[in-house]
C-alpha cells in the first residue's frame, strides 16, 4: 500500500506572538503614507515625507522577514536490533531537489548487547558507519552524535555550514527500570545555528497500550532533568526551536483490530486520529500543546512482519506463556516541534507593560515550515517503518563570518614542507588544545583528518593577528587530491573555520614507491 498524502504542511514562527504589534506599527506607517499621497503637491516637503514613510514601512517589513532558508531532513526509526541495510540512499533521498542542508537521524533499539555495545564504544557502530559512508561523499559531515545503549542520535551538515554551527553539546536521560537502565529514555543534541539555539531530542518511551500517562510523565521527566552548560539555554525548552521525535510508543485507543485494518486499507486514516493517544494527551497536558505536529497522513508504522508490508497482529506472549491481546497497528514513531513562546510580563507589571514599547519585535525571527511527514514502506529490516519529516527553516542570521579564517599558503605536496595561516576574526573562548586538521574533500567527521597541527602552544593570538604554522612534509599525503583545512575548537566541539578547497599534488615519492603511474603529472 502506498504512502498516503505525503505532503501535509504546517508552519510556525518565533515572531507570531508579536505579530499584532508589528501589524499595528506597519498599519500606522501605511496610513501616514496614504495621507502623504493625498496631500502631495509639487512642494518638496510632501515628497520627502512620503519617501521617509516608505522607507520606514519597508524597514519594518524587513525586520520581520527572515532572509535565509535552510532545509532540514529528519528520520526517526526503531531498527529493532537489526543490522543496517546495505543502501540507505533512498531513505535519505539525496538526489531530491531542493537539497537538504542538515540531516538529523534518530534511531531506537540499536543492537546494544554487552559485547556489541563495548565494541561500538571503541569504534563507530554499524549504523553510524552506513550513514557516514552515504552522506560523506555528498559533502555532509557528521557534526556530532550521542549514544545511550539502544538510542542513537546523529547530526550531519553540509561542510559549508560547519563554521556556523557552534556550542555543540549533548546529554541523555535514562527512564528504564526507574531511571537506572538506558533501554528507554532520551538523548539530545543542542547547538547554535547561525546564532539561533536549536535542540533535537530523540526519545524511546514506555511501551504497551495502557501506559499513555506514563509516557507523558517520562517525557516531562526528561525535559526537567536534561541540562546543558550554556548560560542562556540551560534546559531543552529554553531553546528557540525544539524537535521532539522517536519511538514515542503512543497507541490507538478504543478501536478494535478489524476497524483499524479496514480504515488503513481503505485509506480512511482520519477515522483513527481522534483516538491516537498522543493527540488525546495533548488536549489534557498544557506543555504538550506547545508542540506542533503535521497530519498523520501515512500508515501506522508499527508493528510489521519483518521484510514485509504486512502488519503483525499476532498475540502478545505473557510471562507465563499465555496468549495476551492481539497487537494493533499504531503511530508509535513521531516527529514534533516547538517554537519557544514569547514570555509574558509579570502580573505586577501589567499596567506598565500595557503602555511600554521597550520590548520590540524579534530582530532575529525564525520560521519553521514542515513540507513532508511520511513513512518509507520500502525498508523492512525492522518491525517499524522509518518516519521522515522535512522542514524549511527560514531565519535571519546573527552572523555570517567564521570565527577563524584558515588558509593554505603556496603549493602543497609531500616533497616539501608546507605553510598554513590562520586569523582569529572574532574573540571567542579559544584554547591551546585547539588544532587545525587537513581533511580530504568528502571527509565524514572532524576526526576524519589526514594530519593535524596544534595551534600556538603558549599564548593565544589576538584578534586579526596572522599566525603562520609549518606543516612537515612527512605528514602530507603522498597522493594528490582536493583538500581543506579546518580549525577545530575544543571548547565548542566543532569546526569554527574552514579554508577554501585547494589541491595537493602527487609527490615524486609517490611515483618512486609505485603508488601512481610514472607519467602522472608529467613526472618520469
Amino acid at each position: 500500500m502506498e504512502n498516503l498524502g505525503d505532503f501535509g504542511r504546517a508552519r510556525s514562527d518565533s515572531a507570531s506572538s508579536s505579530g499584532s504589534r508589528s501589524k499595528m506599527m506597519l498599519r500606522q506607517r501605511v496610513s501616514q503614507l496614504l495621507t502623504c499621497i493625498e496631500d502631495m503637491s509639487s512642494d518638496d516637503e510632501a515628497s520627502e515625507e512620503m519617501s521617509r514613510s516608505l522607507d520606514e514601512a519597508f524597514q519594518l517589513c524587513s525586520r520581520f522577514m527572515p532572509t535565509d532558508t535552510f532545509r532540514l531532513y529528519m528520520v526517526t526509526w526503531n531498527v529493532g536490533t537489526a543490522e543496517p541495510p546495505e543502501d540507505v540512499s533512498s531513505l535519505l533521498q539525496l538526489d531530491n531537489q531542493p537539497q537538504s542542508d542538515i540531516y538529523v537521524i534518530g534511531l531506537q533499539e540499536v543492537n546494544a548487547t554487552p559485547i556489541r555495545f563495548i565494541s561500538d564504544l571503541i569504534a563507530e557502530d554499524s549504523w553510524s558507519h552506513v550513514f557516514m559512508d552515504t552522506l560523506g561523499p555528498r559533502g555532509f559531515v557528521k557534526v556530532t552524535s550521542v549514544r545511550m545503549q539502544g538510542l542513537l542520535l546523529l547530526v550531519f551538515a553540509k561542510h559549508v555550514h560547519l563554521p556556523f554551527i557552534r556550542n555543540v553539546q549533548s546529554t541523555y536521560t535514562r527512564t528504564g527500570i526507574f531511571g537506572y537502565w538506558g533501554n528507554k529514555g532520551g538523548v539530545s543534541v543542542r547547538f547554535s545555528l547561525y546564532g539561533h539555539m536549536v535542540c533535537f531530542l530523540n526519545c524511546h518511551l514506555a511501551a504497551h497500550m495502557n501506559y499513555a500517562l506514563q509516557r507523558v510523565d517520562e517525557f516531562e521527566y526528561i525535559l526537567d532533568t536534561q541540562d546543558f552548560d550554556i548560560t542562556d539555554t540551560p534546559h531543552v525548552l529554553d531553546h528557540k526551536v525544539v524537535f521532539w521525535f522517536g519511538d514515542l510508543n503512543f497507541r490507538i485507543a478504543d478501536h478494535g483490530l478489524h476497524f483499524l485494518r479496514s480504515s488503513i486499507e481503505g485509506g480512511r486514516l482520519n477515522l483513527l486520529w481522534s483516538k491516537d493517544q498522543l493527540t488525546m494527551m495533548k488536549k489534557k497536558e498544557a506543555f504538550l500543546q506547545e508542540f506542533e505536529e503535521g497530519q498523520l497522513n501515512f500508515q501506522p508504522t508499527y508493528k510489521f512482519k519483518r521484510n514485509s508490508d504486512t502488519y503483525d497482529t499476532s498475540c502478545l506472549k505473557t510471562w507465563f506463556g499465555f496468549n495476551g491481546k492481539k497487537r494493533k497497528p499504531a503511530w508509535t514513531d513521531r516527529v514534533l516541534w516547538r517554537i519557544k513562546p514569547r514570555s509574558l510580563p509579570p502580573e505586577e507589571d501589567d499596567e506598565r507593560a500595557s503602555t511600554s514599547t521597550d520590548e520590540g519585535p524579534d530582530e532575529f525571527p525564525i520560521l519553521v515550515t514542515q513540507d513532508r511527514y511520511s513513512c518509507d514502506m520500502s525498508y523492512g529490516v525492522s518491525d517499524h517503518k522509518p518516519v521522515i519529516a522535512t522542514f524549511n527553516i527560514e531565519l535571519r542570521k546573527h552572523f555570517d563570518t567564521p570565527l577563524v579564517h584558515v588558509c593554505a599558503e603556496g603549493m602543497w605536496s609531500a616533497d616539501q614542507d608546507a605553510v598554513m595561516t590562520y586569523t582569529v576574526q572574532e574573540d571567542f573562548m579559544s584554547s591551546t588544545w585547539d588544532w587545525i586538521g587537513l581533511f580530504k574533500v568528502g571527509f565524514k567527521s572532524a576526526m576524519d583528518y589526514e594530519t593535524f597541527v596544534w595551534v600556538r602552544e603558549n599564548e593565544l593570538p589576538e584578534v586579526d593577528e596572522l599566525i603562520q604554522l609549518p606543516v612537515d612534509k612527512d605528514t602530507i599525503p603522498l597522493l594528490g587530491g582536493q583538500y581543506v583545512l579546518g580549525y577545530y575548537s575544543t571548547n565548542m566541539q566543532t569546526i569554527v573555520g574552514l579554508s577554501e578547497t585547494f589541491q595537493i599534488l602527487e609527490s615524486k615519492r609517490a611515483v618512486m614507491e609505485g603508488l601512481v603511474p610514472e607519467n602522472a603529472n608529467g613526472l618520469k
